[in-house]
């Protein structure tokens, strides 16, 4: 009997992330509960149905907290499952307040959807969860130490691997015990930039005989992170201080809007830039920035060394974070420039679609886009150069300036995961799994990794179960 691997989620797609690994005595562990984001009218159905029974998994390995990896932990619980979810300290600190606010954004867009659904006859539709079972997924969670061999039954023992994705992300490292011939597979989690603001690069690991890949950007590379600062100082000044208007920069809570905020203090530090009212215009970044200055330990060489002359490295003077409904509205009626940071990253939810529909339409704003967006999704669309989205069931003209910074991506790009899969041994790899990317951003990685030297490649299909051999 074999191994065999399922693949439930970013398979062929970015978001969704659900991979299930079964021993041949038919012990299942799950890498990652995501939820599908930006699927249009599909993401609902995917987010309602696993491919698997959540009974029968006996255990979850989570490698970060990003709701695409996490997203549906509550909803596994809820339907059955029973062992333990097994993560870092900071994915766990991290997952407590983001599952909560994942929780309120299910439960408020229910409530906004039933209105229009009980006006038309149809049937109520249920959250994807409540608070209140996202209050007892929590009970399940356990934090692991970095680079910890755990024992998770005879046959399957794992440990983590820091990828610098953002804080508290990991590869993982899977030992699956045979009879004199161990089996050695590597999953990567979402891979980080090796010249990231705030965390250490992603580390190497030992080669495996199977490698499962992300391919975010495995078509493209990023510019160097070094002008992004510059880069960065010009949009404020042409925004800001030419135009006198205002900066709309949809940004995830965590990760992105701590790198915002650290680059925008650099610069108002080093005197390049005045003092611009800026705004963190979301509760949870707020709670998640705390969170990330909890652990300093998982901060770079330069960061730290940036800290023994600014403590505060995620605060200024003119910065505030915004927690308050009625604060955050405040801003609709704010008069001059300012720099407004807000969640979502994609655009699907939270304040910012608020700010982007008042703001969107004045020639003298600028909208940022700072990291991946599915194309369906609001910030997809503005990506994608439309002149006219829809926000709230609205059309608005598009005459803003919208501003696209690849730089702040917490993935790598394609030189920079073919760096990351070096420490693979191209001879004795069994197979490398392309996941977690747009199917054509996979297949023109394929074909670069192939005139690399590697073969055996395969992109599963989504519900695909292959057999590790």
């Amino acid at each position: 009997m074999h191994c065999t691997l399922g693949f439930f989620g970013a398979a062929q797609t970015v978001t969704g992330s659900k991979f299930l690994l079964s021993s041949p005595l038919g012990f299942r562990v799950l890498i990652d509960c995501g939820m599908f984001q930006g699927r249009g009218s599909d993401t609902d159905r995917l987010n309602r149905h696993f491919g698997f029974d959540p009974a029968q998994v006996d255990v979850v390995l989570l490698t970060h907290a990003h709701i695409d990896h996490s997203g549906l932990l509550p909803r596994l619980v809820a339907g059955g499952f029973r062992g333990l979810i097994l993560c870092t300290q900071p994915t766990h600190d991290l997952c407590k307040i983001m599952l909560a606010d994942s929780a309120h954004i299910q439960e408020m867009d229910a409530r906004f959807l039933n209105k229009r659904r009980l006006s038309q006859g149809k049937r109520a539709l249920e959250p994807l969860y409540t608070i209140d079972e996202v209050n007892t997924c929590l009970e399940a969670f356990r934090p692991i130490d970095l680079n910890e061999w755990t024992e998770l039954n005879e046959e399957i023992s794992f440990r983590w691997i820091e990828n610098g994705h953002i804080l508290g992300s990991t590869a993982i490292e899977l030992l699956l015990k045979r009879q004199g011939n161990d089996l050695r597979l590597v999953f990567s989690g979402d891979v980080g930039r090796y010249q990231h603001s705030i965390l250490k690069p992603p580390a190497a690991f030992p080669p495996p005989d199977y490698m499962i890949c992300e391919s975010t950007y495995g078509d493209e590379n990023h510019p160097e992170a070094e002008v992004s600062i510059e880069k960065l100082r010009q949009v404020v000044e042409r925004t800001c201080l030419q135009r006198k208007g205002k900066i709309i920069i949809p940004a995830f809570s965590l990760g992105r809007t701590q790198e915002l905020v650290l680059a925008l203090n650099k610069l108002v530090e080093d005197g390049l830039l005045p003092a611009i009212p800026t705004f963190v215009d979301s509760p949870l970044s707020a709670s998640a920035t705390a969170i990330v200055q909890k652990y300093p330990s998982w901060y770079n060489v330069e960061l730290k060394n940036y800290r023994l002359e600014d403590p505060d490295p995620f605060g200024f003077e003119s910065l505030t974070y915004i927690r308050e409904k009625a604060d955050s509205m405040k801003l609709n009626s704010l008069k001059g420039p300012a720099i407004i940071i807000a969640a979502s990253g994609m655009a699907e939810a939270g304040r910012v679609k608020h700010h982007l529909s008042n703001h969107i339409e004045n020639p003298d704003n600028a909208v940022l886009l700072v990291g991946y967006a599915e194309p369906g999704s609001l910030a997809g669309r503005l990506l994608a150069g439309q002149k006219e989205v829809s926000i709230f069931g609205e059309m608005h003209q598009v005459r803003a300036e919208v501003v696209v910074f690849k730089e702040y991506s917490a993935h790598a790009g394609q030189n920079e995961l073919l760096q990351y899969l070096s420490s693979c041994d191209r001879s004795k790899l069994k197979k490398l799994f392309l996941v977690h990317g747009e199917h054509q951003a996979q297949e023109t990685f394929k074909k670069v990794l192939l005139r690399d030297g590697y073969s055996r490649i395969e992109i599963p299909e989504m519900g695909e179960t292959v057999e590790l051999k």
